[in-house]
């Protein structure tokens, strides 16, 4: 028998190739993206009153400086602009429109600050672009019905809030509470989480309120105040700067309530060096990552591994600054999703991915915290623990908890 054998045209050929093989062909990039390169823009502030949180943007940087170095995300590298905004809301609007109208950015990641990224929040949606994981737990950043291209990361201020409200029921319900807090809406967001964890008692308990604002010089007065007030527990809703005095004048006055210290001015290297760390002892707070001073993680692999970017990437920032471990987390999360974005590297893919992360495992949480979001759910952390300051670190209490 004869074999007839047929060749056929190469150009058949090279169709029939890309029709049984279609997704290997189509790329799709959104704005800021090419074979190479993922641009991304962040405002931070590396200047003002909240520049004790620039390690932030520095940390990032230097995280993605060291993906870069091990070849990318697949295979393309990060462009990462980060803009000096000085915690000034309209300074934020005129770096972020440069970022998304000048520079094209893919999306904009962990700008820092409740009132910045709130000055932004209608411009990000409307222009749909992503305002992906930022720098700040308010409640608000969870809302994709109205805002589906805004999503928070850290727990939100509101969880952390009723944590303390929680703890204070079991453990002092007799307490007499005042408050010092941020007069925007990041401190009225932890003021309203609190009382809504006391519920119906939080009207007896809590006994005083003070605000400052985000550009007064101190938050001394303000403390003199709460101690006359007679109360024996003291929330502290604070920045760095800000607690940094709030503890050094409390004890300087010789006022010792049970201080609850909120977890974005917990920073021993930001927050309680500056007051003096003998000022501190006793104070309460919450976490979610494991705190480098703490001596129980460091021969743990997450701590080594941290150790080792830090000295090699980023050894310019004070390892006790904790703002250098929850970056490094961030970004580690934000790798994550232009990980699984692939070739389809649009605006709203990056949205879509971050909204089907499932219990992802960060370096450097805590564990039995993973993340987990869903097209409903932009509220990636929802689980803290509490811990005391012993005057050296961190010391882990109770077990982790929701709100």
């Amino acid at each position: 028998m004869t074999k007839r054998w047929y060749r056929a045209p190469a150009a058949a050929l090279v169709i029939a190739a890309v029709a049984a093989t279609p997704a290997l062909a189509q790329k799709k990039y959104g704005p800021g993206v090419t074979d190479t390169e993922i641009k991304i823009g962040q405002t931070n502030p590396y200047s003002g009153n909240a520049s004790s949180y620039a390690s932030n943007g520095r940390t990032e940087a230097a995280y993605f400086r060291m993906i870069n170095d091990q070849g990318g995300i697949n295979g393309r590298k990060i462009n990462f602009i980060s803009l000096d905004d000085g915690y000034s809301p309209p300074k934020t609007v005129e770096q972020i429109r440069k970022l998304v109208e000048q520079e094209n950015v893919l999306l904009v990641y962990a700008p820092l600050g409740t009132p910045p990224n709130t000055a932004i929040h209608q411009y990000m949606n409307a222009k749909k672009v992503p305002q992906l994981f930022v720098a700040t737990g308010a409640t608000k950043w969870g809302d994709p019905k109205h805002f589906p291209w805004t999503m928070g990361w850290q727990p939100s201020y509101q969880t952390e809030a009723r944590i303390y409200a929680k703890y204070l029921l079991e453990s002092k319900p007799d307490a007499k509470v005042a408050i010092l807090y941020q007069n925007d809406d990041y401190g009225k967001d932890y003021v309203k989480g609190f009382k809504d964890g006391l519920g119906d008692k939080a009207a007896k308990m809590i006994v005083a309120e003070a605000s400052y604002e985000s550009t007064d010089p101190t938050v001394d007065s303000q403390i003199v105040t709460l101690k006359s007030s007679g109360a024996d527990v003291f929330f502290d809703v604070t920045i760095p700067k800000f607690a940094a005095q709030a503890i050094r004048k409390a004890y300087d006055i010789g006022w010792h309530p049970l201080h609850l210290l909120n977890n974005v001015a917990n920073s021993v290297g930001a927050a309680l060096k500056p007051a003096g760390l003998e000022k501190a002892v006793g104070i309460i707070s919450t976490t979610y990552y494991k705190d480098p001073s703490d001596a129980q993680w460091h021969g743990d692999q997450d701590y080594k591994d941290w150790v080792a970017f830090m000295q090699k990437y980023n050894k310019d920032s004070d390892p006790a600054d904790n703002n250098t471990v929850l970056a490094y987390a961030r970004a580690f999360t934000l790798v994550q999703v232009l990980k699984q974005c692939g070739d389809d590297l649009t605006r709203e893919n990056v949205m879509k991915q971050a909204a089907n992360l499932k219990d992802l495992r960060v370096p450097m949480l805590l564990p039995g915290i993973l993340i987990n979001t869903s097209p409903t759910d932009f509220f990636p952390i929802e689980q803290m623990q509490l811990e005391k300051f012993d005057g050296k670190a961190w010391v882990l209490i109770g077990k982790v908890l929701g709100s």
